[in-house]
């Protein structure tokens, strides 16, 4: 089911994002995390793609799995890394083929130890010019990364705001944000959004803490900030990984409360493929906001 049609039956989505298992044993301990899944009925789920390409099979595979044996609606992730036109327009033929009907479409990240992104031959520099090449040859819905703190790579929030409008004018249908740990952060994105014109839904990306090295990683990963007075308590306690988790869960419980109440159109969890955490958040939600799920395959 297309999520753009999923959209027209609920006014919130929730939906989980896992990557391919590397190895049999992280195979079977995702085999748990989709089974605790299965029973929340999430509006949709999404597999990730590898650097650079290297478990696009993996991703294909896993996208086939989940949608065609597991009954999960399903969206995979697609890179410019690596591909050519004509090499897009197979591997978008062979998702359509197996049935998915929904496909994540980012640039990607530069290769390790380059410090900018080269497109390749026959390819594309930019998500904006893959999601026009898809949107014209294919009739997947859409979805498209955005960063409610400014991509690093973005000289100013207005010039990112500039590229992230081409990204929807190309035809993405809607944006899922980056992890985030201020909800302000969110909702001064979205009215900045909003004044420059981006009119889709903007669906915020949430990730619990569960360990304390966790913060250092996530912050140099998306280039996120953390509100100053969970950083004072998950430093106090850095030595006690109970304690961080808990601390982690109950400030990702708030988070996702505040944010629905405020009027976010759902929440898209970052599982690590460790879905424990994102399963004791989202069923820690009143069953009035989670009864609002809707999936038909």
């Amino acid at each position: 089911m297309k999520i753009t049609d999923v959209f027209a039956l609920t006014d919130r989505t929730f939906s989980f994002e896992f990557f391919p298992p590397k190895d049999e044993i992280s195979a079977v301990d995702f085999g748990i995390n989709v089974g605790q899944l299965l029973k929340l009925n999430p509006s949709f789920v999404s597999v990730t793609y590898g650097a650079g390409g290297s478990n696009q099979e993996k991703t294909f595979g896993l996208v086939d799995y989940l949608q065609n044996k597991i009954g999960l609606n399903t969206m995979a992730h697609y890179t410019c890394v690596g591909s050519s036109r004509e090499k897009i327009a197979t591997d978008m033929e062979y998702l359509n083929q197996i049935g998915i009907e929904n496909v994540m479409l980012l640039r990607g990240d530069p290769p390790k130890g380059t410090d900018s992104f080269t497109a390749p031959v026959n390819g594309f520099s930019y998500a904006s010019e893959l999601i026009s090449f898809v949107k014209q040859h294919f009739t997947f819905s859409i979805g498209a990364a955005a960063n409610p703190e400014k991509h690093p790579e973005a000289r100013t929030l207005t010039d990112y705001l500039k590229n992230l409008k081409v990204k929807c004018d190309a035809g993405a249908n809607f944006l899922i944000t980056q992890l985030f740990f201020d909800n302000r952060a969110y909702f001064a994105f979205l009215e900045h959004a909003r004044k420059a014109g981006i009119a889709c839904r903007i669906i915020p990306g949430i990730i619990p803490i569960t360990n304390y090295k966790q913060i250092k990683r996530f912050a140099d990963m998306t280039a996120t900030s953390f509100p100053s007075e969970l950083l004072d308590k998950m430093e106090s306690y850095q030595h006690d990984p109970d304690k961080i988790y808990q601390i982690g869960m109950d400030h990702a419980i708030k988070q996702c409360l505040d944010l629905l109440k405020a009027g976010a159109p759902g929440l898209h969890f970052y599982t690590l493929n460790k879905s424990r955490a994102a399963v004791e958040v989202f069923e820690s939600l009143p069953r009035t906001i989670r009864s609002r799920v809707k999936f038909s395959k």
